[in-house]
């Protein structure tokens, strides 16, 4: 349940970032097994899921960007939250792995925003916004498990569920 509660941080920051991990780890055969997993893991979702977390990052870039708390953005969140919360979570706890994310999402997108908006005042909108995208990004896979320790083995395990 903990991967859960982490993805819903790192959806707070980047609402197609936890999706686009999930789905890389689904590609991995690394998330517990059924239905998630398997839409997951299809060529056109994980490609799509990744095009949209990029299209994010850049956006996040331009001016014109509205702030991660106005309600869309909250929407967004929310449900890649639940969504990658769910997956990352033990079948019996998918409810739970979901409520979880949700909250983590809701909560970090404010305190995040604040961070941010302290940060670029300091350093400007592009240099923070590309500070925020490697923090995110490496700790969405960090998460998941397409990056870190391997086994001797140099195999990942999958997560049991």
């Amino acid at each position: 349940m903990l991967r859960s509660l982490l993805i819903g941080l790192v959806a707070g920051q980047r609402a197609m970032t936890p999706l686009a991990v999930v789905a890389g780890a689904a590609r991995q055969n690394t998330l517990p097994p059924g239905p998630l997993a398997d839409l997951l893991r299809l060529p056109v979702v994980t490609g799509g899921a990744v095009a949209l977390a990029a299209a994010e990052m850049a956006g996040d870039k331009m001016r014109t960007a509205p702030d991660r708390t106005v309600v869309a953005g909250l929407l967004a969140r929310t449900l890649t939250a639940a969504f990658a919360g769910a997956s990352l979570a033990p079948r019996e706890q998918r409810m739970e792995g979901a409520a979880l994310a949700i909250a983590a999402a809701f909560g970090s997108s404010f305190v995040g925003l604040a961070l941010r908006k302290k940060a670029m005042a300091r350093h400007g909108q592009v240099p923070t916004g590309f500070a925020e995208d490697a923090i995110v990004l490496l700790a969405g896979a960090a998460i998941v498990g397409l990056i870190g320790p391997r086994p001797r083995d140099g195999r990942r395990p999958a997560l049991r569920g």
